[in-house]
């Protein structure tokens, strides 16, 4: 589980395919010492595990399957893209952000990037607006962002300056694309309440059948 808070910035430095999975190998500016093979890393938002750690290259390695590939941006990944950059949520951490999974639910597109004052409003085009709330919560490329408005398929967001110049996220362009993960609270609620909206509840055909009237 992550955060969203991103911890660094990354550049992947290879990418080579083996037997239908992507190899990737990440350079990371940050520490690694505490991470192990088989550790889960955010990568842009997704959830992948580090297969070969190399300390003293400050890199490591993941094998990405041909299904995330699909679904994520990594399709379009190329040596010396940046990254974003987030080691899994410690027990005892600060808790700064919302619950990450690293499941990516749809690739969003850039409609509008307009700076504000010292900050940025961005818009995004997402295949379905479903679990979008206005002041709510979504990850986009793997960065914590709160919803400012909802119109459709497009929501927007407003970018603080620290979050511009640690993330990227502003030097993307229109039509550009980035990982979506909308926040998982609000598809475990949608699923409790179809299964109990399925269920007789206590009406008075119930307190009839049993007696209570």
């Amino acid at each position: 589980m992550f955060t969203g808070i991103v911890e660094s910035r990354g550049v992947i430095r290879s990418i080579e395919t083996k037997q239908s999975f992507v190899r990737m190998i990440i350079g990371a500016d940050m520490d690694l010492t505490d991470v192990k093979e088989g550790d889960s890393i955010c990568v842009n938002g997704v959830c992948l595990t580090a297969t070969r750690i190399f300390l003293s290259e400050k890199q490591f390695a993941v094998d990405i399957s041909p299904e995330t590939v699909r679904v994520t941006t990594f399709e379009q990944s190329k040596p010396g893209n940046p990254v974003n950059l987030e080691k899994a949520m410690r027990a005892d951490s600060r808790f700064g952000g919302h619950i990450v999974s690293g499941h990516i639910d749809c690739i969003g597109r850039i409609a509008e990037n307009r700076r504000v004052g010292r900050g940025f409003l961005l818009s995004f085009h997402v295949d379905s607006s479903h679990y979008l709330v206005e002041k709510g919560s979504v990850a986009v490329d793997g960065i914590s962002l709160t919803v400012n408005k909802v119109e459709n398929n497009q929501f927007w967001v407003m970018i603080i300056p620290h979050t511009s110049s640690w993330t990227g996220l502003t030097d993307k362009k229109i039509n550009d694309t980035v990982n979506i993960e909308f926040d998982i609270i609000g598809k475990y609620v949608e699923k409790f309440v179809d299964v109990w909206s399925s269920k007789p509840g206590l009406n008075e055909q119930t307190l009839q059948k049993y007696g209570f009237i």
